[in-house]
């Protein structure tokens, strides 16, 4: 198998056959050999009839459907773990990201690229999306140990060493983006102009996407653990100096009844600061809970894979 495609669906019945029909017209003007890989994940609408429809009248169809919704992640791990391909392209189902690159990705490929990845503008974004997003790059590039790129996202052609790596780590709380940058290999990087959404609706609601960027962050880094220290030694410093003030007030004005400021004060500083270490700590501590019970990433309801091609 030359190319194998991996697309997660989530309620895209209205998308689909769209989605379907130009895929199999850039696919077919590349090569006869290819496969399409549907991933559903746990979808409440027709999305995993129309699949069974495709897969009945076209044998490059393999569809793979969840026994509940277990999120992009699992969806895509699902199918990346089933693909056969020589080159492995990672695309959404809702046509924002256009097949009509896969023809140039694949020319990369052959050159000897291990990961070609699609960057898209934001026109016609939001400007408050494009402010958040633009914000969040920032920020978590100070932090995480990887580095992420703005408008860089799950959209890519994978070459089968980087797959095989990639499929090494096996971890529960999985962030696609940190992994593709971590595992390396030769990249190389090209632009496409940002596309909406051909039909039906966005999954991804503001809570979604901040919980999304804080398994980002906490992912691939201690460094919230590390502020937790400094936070803490700073407060201590202040401490210090109050102490200071307090000794040096006393010297020069004498003995003074302590304020009902300062109280409030110092004690809802401290509580603050224990709060949210203690947060933080938990968040990790979390994640340990999750990765140390070794739950599979999903659970397969129907496909038409051999099993044993797992």
């Amino acid at each position: 198998m030359l190319i194998s495609a991996v697309l997660p669906c989530y309620n895209e019945e209205k998308v689909l056959p769209m989605t379907y029909g130009e895929l199999t017209a850039e696919l077919q003007k590349i090569t006869d050999e290819y496969e399409m890989i549907f991933v559903d994940d746990g979808s409440r609408d027709g999305t995993c009839r129309l699949l069974k429809e495709f897969a009945g009248r076209d044998s490059h169809v393999k569809y793979i459907s969840f026994s509940r919704n277990f999120g992009k992640e699992s969806a895509m791990l699902a199918g990346l773990r089933y693909s056969s391909g020589e080159f492995t392209v990672i695309m959404d189902s809702d046509l924002q990201h256009p097949p009509e690159l896969i023809g140039q990705m694949l020319e990369f490929g052959r050159q000897g690229y291990d990961q070609v990845i699609a960057q898209r503008d934001r026109t016609g974004d939001k400007r408050w999306g494009s402010f958040f997003a633009r914000a969040y790059y920032r920020l978590v590039d100070r932090l995480i140990d990887v580095e992420l790129t703005d408008g860089i996202g799950d959209f890519r052609m994978l070459s089968r060493k980087a797959l095989d790596a990639l499929l090494t780590m096996n971890e529960y709380n999985r962030f696609s983006k940190g992994l593709f940058s971590w595992i390396g290999f030769k990249e190389k990087i090209i632009s496409y102009r940002n596309r909406s959404r051909a039909a039906g609706e966005s999954k991804w609601s503001f809570r979604s996407l901040v919980h999304y960027g804080v398994d980002g962050v906490l992912s691939f880094n201690n460094k919230p653990l590390r502020f937790c220290i400094f936070i803490g030694g700073f407060a201590i410093l202040l401490s210090l100096l109050y102490v200071m003030f307090l000794l040096l007030s006393i010297l020069f004005k004498g003995i003074d009844l302590p304020g009902y400021f300062t109280t409030i004060f110092t004690i809802c500083f401290f509580g603050g600061v224990q709060l949210i270490s203690l947060g933080i700590v938990g968040e990790y501590v979390g994640r340990i809970y999750y990765e140390v019970k070794r739950r599979p990433h999903y659970l397969v309801d129907e496909t038409n894979f051999d099993q044993a091609r797992k």
